[in-house]
Order: C-alpha cells, then sequence, then structure tokens
C-alpha cells in the first residue's frame, strides 16, 4: 500500500465525523476552524463576541469565537426581544447595524408568517420603526438568523460545546509572566491567541486568568455612592401588596417563613451585600392558536412556592404580574413586573461563582419555578378570573427554540462576576459627576437593579428589596479603562460583559446594545495592540479614538443633556429632617428625580391618580417640647398641583395649609408651613384629596425655635 494514499475506508470515517461531530476542529455550520495561534480568542458568544469578532476580522484579523452552548448570541437570541435600549441615538457601529438588519429582515413579507407586517402594533421601542434606520423589537429565531449572517458573511470560526476547564481555579488559563498564553477546555482542546476577549454574562475566563472581580453589592462608602449596598429606603417597585402575611400559617411565627423569605435579611442600609439581583426567563410567548405550546404544571409543583402570589392578590393586587411587550407574528417578550413574578428572586446567590453542574441545577430551577408560575396564573383557581382569562390564551413557541416544550435554555444572567479593574465605573458617571476620559461607547439607560432578596419587614409582612431605578441623567460615555483587567494582573485580556463598575453602574451599562459597542471597541483594541505590539493598556488613546469614530461607534452624546441633579443629603441639614423613603406612605408609589433640587436620592409622588386615596405621613420623635419652624421639601413643576393640603398635628389640635407646588418653594427645596408648638412627637400628613396635578412628597423639616 502506498504510505501516501488514505484507503477510501478512511477518507468516509472522515467525512462522517465532520458531519456528524462538526465540533471536532469545525463550527457548527461546517466551516473549518483555523488551527494554530489567533490573533483573537473569545471565549462566550454572546452578542458582545460577535460583535467583536466581526471588527476583528474587518481589521484583517484572524478571531474563533468559543461558545459552551449550541446557540449563539446569548440574549439576543434567547428571548430578550424588547430591547432595553434608553436613548437609541447612543447606539452606533455594528450594533446598531444589527438593529437596522432587524429592520430589513421585518420589511420582507416572507418574514410574517403568524400575522400581517401591517397588523403588527409594537408596544416598546419599535412603534416608527417605518420612519427610522433601525427596528429594536424581534423574535430570537430572527435575531439568531441575522447573527449567523454576519458571522458567515465574515467567515467567523465558531466551535460550540466548549467549556472553560474549571476543574481548578487556573485549571483553563495558560500565563506567561502577565500575559495569557493559551485557553483550555474541558475536553483537553486549547487556544492559543495574542490576545483574549471574555464575552461570557459569568467572566469565568477572567476569574481562571485570576483577575480581581466582585460578586454582590459594595456598600457605599466603597465609592462615594448612595444607591449601591442594602437599599430598604427605596424598596418602593415591584413591591407587595402592604399586609401580606409571610407565616407558613397565617398570623403564626412559629409556623415558619413561607418560600423564598430570606429569614436573615434584610442587612445593614447601604452596606455591601453577598446577594445578586433575580434571574428569569426572558420568555417568547404567542397567542396564536397554530404556534402555541399551552403552559403545563412541572413535575415537583410545589403549590406552597406560590403563596405568597394567591395572598399577594387576597390583598388587593389586580394587575397581571408580568411585563408583556408584543412582537412581531404574535409573539411577546415577557419579563418580571409587580411584587412576585418571574424573577425567582433569592436563589441565584451560589450561580456567578458555581461549578457547571450547580449552575445547570440553579437554571434548572429557575425554569421549572418559572413554568409553575405561568400555568399558576394561567390556570389555579385562586388566581383571580380576570388573570387567568388572559394569561390562558398565551403560551410558549413552537418555532423559536430547540426545546420540545417551547422553553430556551438562555437564562437571563442579568450580573454575576464584575472585574475591578484599571478604571471602575460608578454612580458619578451615570450622573455626570464624573467623565471617562477615554471613551469607547454610551451608555444610555436609568440605572436599575432588580430585586435581590425577599425578606420579613419592620411591620411584620412579607417585602421586596433591591430594586433601585434611578433615571434622569444624559447618555454618559464608557471609559476604556474599564473593560481592561489592572497592568499588574493581565496584559492581554480585554472584559467587555463583566466590565468594571459598581452595582448600580452595571445596572445601567448591562444593556445587549452596549455590550456589542462595547465588544466592538474590545475587538478594535485588541486589534491595535497587537498591530502596535503593546499591552492592551498601553495602546494609543486617540488611535483608538479615530478607528472607532471611523466605525460609527458613537462616543460624545450631542443630543439633549439633562442637567446634572443631586440631592441635598440629610445630614448637611440643620434640625430634625424626615425623607420620604422614611414615612408612611398609603400610594405615593411613584419614584422621581426628575426635578430638583431635592432630599437625599428623589421623592415619590401620586401618579396624578388616586385623588382622595393617597397620603403620605411624617412621623418624628422630638427631643423636647416647644415651638418648631415646619418646613417641607417638594420640587416644583407647572404640572403640580396647586392646591395641595398639608395637615400639621399638633399640641393644639391639627391646623391645614394648602401648598402651591405648581411655585418653587421658598427656600428650595424647602418651603416653610409656619411655626407650631409641639409635644414630644410632631405629625405632618400630605394628601392629595380634591388636588387636580402632581402630588410630590419629598420631606420634612423641623427647626427648634423656642425661646
Amino acid at each position: 500500500m502506498n504510505p501516501n494514499r488514505i484507503p477510501l475506508f478512511w477518507i468516509g470515517i472522515l467525512l462522517f465525523s465532520a458531519t456528524f461531530f462538526p465540533d471536532c476542529g469545525s463550527a457548527k455550520d461546517g466551516r473549518q476552524v483555523v488551527e494554530g495561534e489567533q490573533d483573537v480568542v473569545i471565549y462566550g458568544g454572546t452578542s458582545a463576541a460577535v460583535a467583536a469578532a466581526v471588527q476583528v476580522k474587518r481589521m484583517g484579523g484572524t478571531v474563533v469565537i468559543i461558545e459552551p452552548t449550541g446557540r449563539i448570541g446569548g440574549l439576543t437570541t434567547g428571548g430578550l426581544g424588547q430591547t432595553d435600549i434608553g436613548k437609541k441615538g447612543a447606539i452606533g457601529g455594528i450594533s446598531r447595524e444589527f438593529y437596522q438588519r432587524v429592520r430589513q429582515h421585518y420589511r420582507d413579507e416572507k418574514s410574517w408568517k403568524w400575522q400581517k407586517r401591517s397588523e403588527y402594533r409594537s408596544g416598546g421601542q419599535s412603534r416608527t420603526a417605518d420612519t427610522e434606520d433601525a427596528m429594536w423589537t424581534f423574535e430570537p429565531s430572527a435575531a439568531l438568523e441575522i447573527m449567523n449572517e454576519m458571522i458567515r458573511e465574515h467567515d467567523i470560526p465558531v466551535v460550540y460545546h466548549q467549556r472553560l476547564d474549571r476543574s481548578t481555579q487556573t485549571a483553563g488559563v495558560t500565563r506567561e509572566g502577565k500575559r495569557i498564553r493559551s485557553i483550555r477546555m474541558e475536553s483537553g482542546r486549547e487556544f492559543r491567541g495574542q490576545v483574549f476577549l471574555d464575552a461570557t454574562y459569568e467572566g469565568d475566563l477572567l476569574a481562571a486568568a485570576g483577575i480581581r472581580y466582585v460578586v454582590g453589592r459594595e456598600g457605599n462608602a466603597a465609592y462615594g455612592e448612595t444607591l449601591s449596598g442594602v437599599q430598604t429606603a427605596r424598596a418602593i417597585k415591584h413591591q407587595f401588596v402592604r399586609g401580606v402575611d409571610p407565616y407558613v400559617i397565617k398570623g403564626d411565627p412559629d409556623s415558619g417563613l413561607l418560600p423564598g423569605i430570606d429569614g436573615t435579611g434584610p442587612g445593614v442600609e447601604g452596606e455591601t451585600d453577598h446577594r445578586v439581583q433575580a434571574y428569569c426567563y426572558r420568555m417568547c410567548l404567542t397567542d396564536h392558536p397554530g404556534n402555541r405550546i399551552a403552559f403545563k404544571k412541572p413535575q415537583g409543583y410545589d403549590e406552597r412556592e406560590y403563596e405568597l402570589l394567591f395572598r399577594n392578590f387576597e390583598q388587593g393586587a389586580k394587575v397581571i404580574p408580568w411585563s408583556h411587550s408584543l412582537m412581531p407574528n404574535r409573539k411577546s417578550d415577557t419579563n418580571n413586573n409587580r411584587g412576585f413574578s418571574t424573577d425567582y428572586v433569592g436563589q441565584n446567590y451560589d450561580y456567578p461563582e458555581a461549578s457547571y453542574e450547580l449552575r445547570k441545577k440553579i437554571a434548572e430551577m429557575h425554569r421549572r419555578y418559572q413554568q409553575g408560575l405561568m400555568w399558576t396564573l394561567a390556570y389555579h383557581p385562586r388566581t383571580p378570573s380576570h388573570v387567568r382569562e388572559v394569561v390562558s390564551r398565551w403560551g410558549t413557541c413552537k418555532d423559536e427554540f430547540e426545546r420540545a416544550d417551547g422553553w430556551q435554555q438562555q437564562l437571563y444572567i442579568r450580573e454575576a462576576r464584575r472585574m475591578v479593574g484599571q478604571t471602575v465605573m460608578t454612580q458619578h458617571h451615570c450622573q455626570g459627576r464624573m467623565k471617562a476620559e477615554r471613551p469607547i461607547g454610551l451608555a444610555a439607560y436609568t440605572m436599575d437593579s432588580h430585586n435581590v432578596q425577599r425578606h420579613l419587614g419592620r411591620d411584620g409582612f412579607v417585602k421586596n428589596e433591591g430594586d433601585v431605578q434611578v433615571g434622569g441623567f444624559s447618555p454618559f460615555p464608557i471609559d476604556y479603562g474599564s473593560i481592561l483587567p489592572r497592568r499588574e494582573e493581565c496584559t492581554n485580556l480585554i472584559v467587555p460583559v463583566c466590565l468594571s463598575a459598581s452595582h448600580m453602574a452595571f445596572g445601567s451599562i448591562r444593556m445587549e446594545p452596549v455590550f456589542m459597542v462595547l465588544g466592538q471597541s474590545g475587538g478594535t483594541a485588541a486589534m491595535q495592540a497587537i498591530r502596535e505590539k503593546k499591552n492592551v493598556q498601553d495602546i494609543d488613546f486617540e488611535k483608538l479614538r479615530a478607528q472607532l469614530e471611523k466605525d460609527k461607534q458613537v462616543l460624545v452624546w450631542t443630543g439633549p443633556r439633562r442637567p446634572v441633579v443631586s440631592g441635598v443629603s440629610r445630614s448637611s441639614l440643620k434640625g430634625l429632617v424626615l425623607d420620604d423613603t422614611q414615612a408612611m406612605k398609603n400610594g405615593f408609589g411613584t419614584f422621581s428625580t426628575s426635578a430638583g433640587p431635592f432630599v437625599e436620592q428623589g421623592y415619590c409622588h401620586d401618579s396624578n391618580d388616586g385623588k382622595g386615596r393617597q397620603s403620605v405621613a411624617f412621623e418624628l420623635e422630638l427631643p423636647r417640647a416647644g415651638v418648631y419652624l415646619v418646613r417641607l421639601a417638594y420640587t416644583a413643576h407647572a404640572n403640580r398641583a396647586s392646591r395641595v393640603p398639608v395637615t400639621i398635628h399638633h399640641r393644639k389640635g391639627s391646623s391645614q395649609i394648602l401648598v402651591d407646588q405648581k411655585k418653587k418653594p421658598s427656600d428650595a427645596p424647602f418651603h416653610s408651613l409656619g411655626k407650631f408648638e409641639f409635644d414630644t412627637r410632631a405629625k405632618i400628613v400630605i394628601s392629595n384629596e380634591g388636588t387636580e396635578g402632581f402630588v410630590v412628597a419629598d420631606a420634612v423639616q423641623l427647626l427648634n425655635v423656642s425661646r
């Protein structure tokens, strides 16, 4: 036999292997993976990875994406079709190209299988899809098709079903000094590169490389913030109706707490906390009979898990607890909303650093919980009939995901590890008090954290904690240093997803369009470092800026700017000051920072609704009896009520004063109500009885003026 000839039998075997085992040296769609060292190795196939890889190829580099699962695109192809974005004008480059392709996809009548194009009415970002250049709402399958098109067009090799070796802390990374030389998969396969990108939601590569990171919430003291750490005072939105009993047997503490309530919570206000904001599955649902899979009760269904849901309804909750945004083809992007919803609060603390096996169990627990929730909302007799009537019309889709039950694999990992890198983005960057000196993209979303725990409140009822939503600022630049480790730790790693940011700054940055922006900028920086033969920390930033601008990244916000509005600290004020977060509210559930100045972190208002049924009571303990000047804090605006009744309860009875909140306070943010004599307690009540316009409650100040 000629040793230089391969027998036909072995040729057949090789062809069979290439067809049925595509990960053995080739990508999922059959393209050959380039062997040997790559310019850029990207671990994790999220949307950031796709944008980074496209940019590397456009700059003439070699690249490989390694994806632990069988699906590219992360959340963008995994259910998050109602794009969270803030200001659309902040998104440029490859990220915007993707959303432009979405628009082109849906301009083709062939893309409309389950409804006509003319019938679609988006409830979200794409209300005017025909009058702008991009479309921001889409089916997961459409996003996957577009992502795969981009990969094919740029001949990007993708290796699927390969997980980083995490058998020991550093098993998956081989280093030479401060540089990563190669990364190793569980299969034994190694990938060598000049620059590496960790594009995972978990930050597994950065951890294996020994980069410093945090999990959980920093205390406010870490970066001089006001919104990090434990935030019970801000626990207003996505909250239970007041009066939901937390015990297995109502009123009996000895019976124990219901499932999901953390008996060790809530922790010290503003202090460091290990808890992580809740995860869920971002569901793609449909009401089309030909494509719908009805919700089914999952194996192991435990009705006790949903007892808090039933009690919340019984206490007066009426709204369906979901955020239901319409997608094309009679589908929806359905997400968490209200006090008890799709977020599996408190059940993900171990996930960021867990083994693959434990992560799988946690993900399965989340799916089982959410399957049980949807069945409960659709069919359980204790669910109000008006809720069952609506939810039961919907179900998972037959044509979206690989699973037969219509559920996706991608868990919505809102936050896991966060690198502590060369620059840490903080609340101050978001609100404009600090500015990134080396911008590589813009973030434009509200600082947003979902609830992190469910605990026993001081009033004896169940409470959620951790939801913080603070906006009112212009799009802000993200610093190049936030995607880089510190030079002393590693010099050829870039981290566009688990970037260096505080809990609250990450809450604004963590949006899929922004991850794509950071992926492209990271890919650009990687190629520049290779060409300049420099560490990623040492490249010429002005050259990087010029390349990013050439490639249509948006680095400077040129649209309307909102003035930086900051709160007045209570500790800086004289006398006794009680903030609205410390008051007893009946209604007044909407929090705002849109106008200033205000006391502490913002103010609440009545949403110009429920007139005569909402009030806020400020009760203060006084150090001694005497005469006090009473001052009320509010922010003025033309949409405010002009006759807001404020009742002061004092030693001689009570007095009512009507406040015109259209007019600026006499000593902003405070307006004097007059002098009153008190014993050792004072009570000031703001009501919306008989008002027309928004009624604001911010703070009350008492100054002792006794002689």
